[in-house]
Formats: structure tokens, C-alpha cells, sequence
């Protein structure tokens, strides 16, 4: 497509997020143009952007004139103050997920967003996860009747403990606050707010500082969605159950996208974002219960930044609002809560 002004985009930092996600995206995506990097160590930039250009610390990023738009794809515990001093500098944002650290910091950046005028975005690319979309147009065909059963895991066998921060059990670390931020994205773009929340945490690696596995209940009048997430599981089960009052669908398998850009495989090739295996979808019909194979629809992370571009020199909706990111930080909070407390907890509608 033919864009007549491009967007010139800053990124904090250069760690496996940026490397992996944010800068093959970024130049796959017409209308933007990658302008600089901030990063301790320049020589590891140029290695693999020999035309990049890098910013010393953070604030000259930000002062930068050129630059429109600044991605945060940080340690959590970074994303409110560096996300403040974008803001104030008139960028418009992007935030990795989680948000923030919790809903005190997430309120106060979309008040800030507002009144700066700007867009602020967290970067949720898991609502373009080929079975995301699936689940989605699934559901929107209503094959399966009323549905009564969700449930969605993220497991992987990652048996040590790596040297990492997010292991750290600072705040903000933990698959809760990792994994959990992306199914609590997905089933509120499904679903909206749920009625409740009961959250199981646990650390069950030896040497694990920060939770390894988590099991989530939310409640919705007769529906129920079970969000699961463990590093312990050598053999992974469905990644989505569904069971509705005239079939349900099994989906195994991961999202190819994160692997193919850890290969090197830039977005757009040819194959981009197809998913291998298909679903399982059984329906009731006059003679009984019929199974068959339901091909997915293909993934593709790029459109989350054409969104973003588009929002800010068309005036579109958000791919990923920050309020609909600050509701992710209350249901986050309220499952810390939850497993805290060992209760049930109501969410109700107050954001």
C-alpha cells in the first residue's frame, strides 16, 4: 500500500523482545521507518542493523525530533517511567505487555495519553495468533451453539530455571504477569469483563523464585473460561477446548509466528503465519456426533503495527487500547489477590 508519510519509530532497548518482535515487524510494516535504538551496547545493534542508529540513554531517544513514536519493550518494572517520559516528550507509545506493574500505574499513563493527545498502545500480538483467530471466527459462526466451556493453555517444558528477570520473583515477574497477560487479553476480546476471578499460583521448578504455573478461573453467567499456563509440561495437551450445546473444537499446537521469527524468517514470506495443524471440531447432528478436521486462519503479528499506523495518521481505533490493556492490569491484580487470599474475587465494571 502506498503510504504518503512515514512514521519514524524509537525503541528502548535491544533484548530478545526488540531483536525478535518489534524490529522485523517494524520494517515489515509499510509506513514505518525504524529511526533509532537506544542500547548499552551500540556495537550489538550495528552488528545486526549496520545502517541503525543508537541512542545513548533513553532521554535523547525521547528528545529526538524525528522520532514519532517510541516502543517500550522493557524489564516491567520500567514500563510506567519510561512510558511517562515519552509521553512528556509528545511521542506516541507502545508498551510490551503487561501494562504496567499494576493499575494505579496503568490509569494514571492513559490519563496521561489523553491529555497529551496521543496514542498509547500495548503491544497484546497474541490477538494475531493463527488459533486465536480461529477460536474466534468460530465462535463467530455460532457452529457450536451456546458456549459453556473455554479453556486456553500456554504450556512448554523449560525445566531450569533461567538467569533472566523475569525469574527474579521481582515484582512484575512470573508467567502470571508474563503468559497470564496474554489469555487474560484474549478472553476479554472474546468475552469482556468476567463476573469473577479465582486464580491457583505456584512455583514447582526446583530453585523457582518467581511463579512457574497458574490455573485461572473466570466466571460469565453459564459460561466458564479456564486459563492454564505451566514451563513443567514435556507433553503439552489442546492449547483451546471449547464445548458449546451443539459441538466443541480441539486445537493443538502453537502459533508458528514467535519460532519463525526466531529463525530469521521475515513477516510477509510465503507461508507467513500458517498454521500446520488443524482443529478438531465436532458436531451434533440427526444421526449423532460427527468429527472432522477445521482448517485455521493463517496468523499475522504485522497487523497489529499497520493498525497502530493507521491509528495515528488516519485517526483508526487502537489495535490494543490502553484501556482495554488497564483491564488486563485488573484482572492481573485481582488474581494476585485471588491466590493471596485463597477466595473467589468479583470484578465488577469499575476500571
Amino acid at each position: 500500500m502506498a503510504i504518503s508519510h512515514k512514521l519514524k519509530v524509537g525503541i528502548v532497548g535491544y533484548g530478545f523482545s526488540t531483536a525478535t518482535f518489534h524490529v522485523p515487524l517494524i520494517l515489515g510494516t509499510p509506513g514505518l521507518e525504524l529511526a533509532a535504538i537506544y542500547s548499552r551496547d551500540p556495537a550489538k545493534v550495528r552488528a545486526v542493523l549496520p545502517q541503525g542508529d543508537t541512542c545513548g540513554t533513553p532521554e535523547a531517544l525521547f528528545a529526538r525530533p524525528d522520532i514519532d513514536l517510541v516502543v517500550i519493550p522493557t524489564p516491567n518494572e520500567t514500563h510506567y517511567p519510561l512510558a511517562v517520559k515519552a509521553l512528556e516528550a509528545g511521542k506516541h507509545v507502545v508498551v510490551d505487555k503487561p501494562f504496567t506493574l499494576d493499575v494505579k500505574e496503568a490509569r494514571d499513563l492513559v490519563a496521561r495519553a489523553t491529555r497529551v493527545e496521543r496514542v498509547l498502545s500495548v503491544f497484546h500480538n497474541r490477538r494475531w495468533d493463527a488459533d486465536f483467530l480461529t477460536v474466534r471466527q468460530l465462535l463467530n459462526s455460532n457452529m457450536l451453539g451456546r458456549l459453556a466451556h473455554f479453556e486456553s493453555h500456554y504450556d512448554r517444558y523449560r525445566p531450569a530455571v533461567p538467569d533472566r528477570w523475569r525469574e527474579t520473583g521481582a515484582p512484575g515477574s512470573g508467567l502470571w504477569y508474563d503468559l497470564g497477560a496474554h489469555l487474560l487479553d484474549q478472553a476479554l476480546h472474546l468475552f469482556g469483563l468476567p463476573q469473577t476471578i479465582s486464580l491457583d499460583l505456584a512455583r514447582q521448578r526446583e530453585g523457582a523464585r518467581a511463579d512457574d504455573w497458574f490455573h485461572a478461573i473466570l466466571r460469565y453467567d453459564n459460561l466458564r473460561v479456564i486459563l492454564h499456563a505451566s514451563v513443567l509440561v514435556p507433553d503439552a495437551g489442546p492449547r483451546f477446548v471449547l464445548h458449546g450445546t451443539q459441538g466443541s473444537f480441539k486445537k493443538y499446537g502453537l502459533d508458528t509466528q514467535e519460532q519463525a521469527l526466531k529463525n530469521g524468517v521475515k513477516p510477509g514470506s510465503a507461508g507467513w503465519g500458517h498454521d500446520p495443524s488443524p482443529g478438531i471440531l465436532t458436531l451434533s447432528g440427526g444421526t449423532g456426533l460427527a468429527t472432522k478436521t477445521y482448517e485455521g486462519v493463517p496468523g499475522d503479528y504485522t497487523r497489529y503495527y499497520a493498525g497502530l499506523r493507521d491509528a495515528i495518521l488516519k485517526g483508526q481505533p487502537n489495535p490494543v487500547s490502553a484501556d482495554e490493556a488497564l483491564q488486563v492490569m485488573r484482572l492481573i491484580e485481582l488474581g494476585r489477590i485471588s491466590a493471596d487470599e485463597d477466595r473467589v474475587v468479583s470484578v465488577g465494571k469499575d476500571a
